[in-house]
């Protein structure tokens, strides 16, 4: 049985899907409301207040397509930006674990996300696979030493770009970066797709109509 079907890791994930359903509706629609009085907008400081307890989550089928995807890509070290409540790094764990070991490294802003994605990893018997990485991802994923093999980008999205510019020397040849989100912030993200979807800066790029949409691309050197 591979890991992610296994009762323990199962039951966490049903459990999270299950919790994320019921925590961010409210969330967002406060968020939408508040854009709304400002006329569409909001600063990255008043959207982060709002955020900052919403789970912002894969859900279950975008999870097992990152899973098959680490796991066919052999990914022993994956680099995710934006653990929230560890949904998609239980995914990743459960890839690595399959694969005969490695390690996530997992970069989140908010302190209680990190302590409830520790314990959710416990849970799921997955947290000795994953190096948890809590504050500034500029900062705290700095300092990776060995080859990356996936990176994953799910946190602030006005990050995705600088976040794969600090990381760009540490990716093999052939590496993974799959970006989230494109449907939802689609003028966020813009700066981000025009660069991997340029044919100089060393990518090849695609769209990928899974979840709420994801710029797969791939280091070509």
């Amino acid at each position: 049985m591979i890991a992610l079907d296994t009762r323990q890791v199962a039951e966490t994930l049903d459990r999270l899907f299950l919790d994320a359903e019921r925590n961010d509706p409210p969330i967002m629609e406060r968020l939408q409301a508040e854009a709304a009085k400002r006329g569409g907008a909001l600063d990255d400081h008043l959207a982060a207040e709002h955020l900052g307890e919403a789970y912002l989550s894969i859900d279950s089928h975008t999870g097992r397509f990152l899973y098959t995807l680490a796991l066919a890509h052999a990914s022993r070290t994956v680099v995710e930006f934006g653990t929230s409540f560890g949904i998609s790094t239980i995914h990743f764990a459960a890839a690595v674990r399959d694969l005969g070991g490695g390690r996530v490294i997992t970069a989140e802003q908010v302190a209680g996300k990190v302590r409830q994605a520790r314990a959710n990893l416990a849970q799921a018997g997955l947290d000795d696979l994953v190096d948890f990485r809590e504050g500034d991802a500029l900062q705290t994923l700095a300092d990776i030493d060995s080859p990356i093999d996936l990176i994953f980008l799910d946190g602030w999205k006005g990050l995705y770009l600088p976040v794969l510019k600090l990381l760009e020397a540490k990716l093999r040849p052939g590496a993974v970066i799959v970006a989230d989100d494109l449907d939802i912030f689609p003028e966020q993200l813009r700066p981000y797709l025009e660069y991997v979807r340029h044919p100089d800066h060393g990518y090849a790029s695609v769209e990928v109509p899974i979840g709420d949409r994801m710029e797969l691309s791939v280091r070509r050197f």
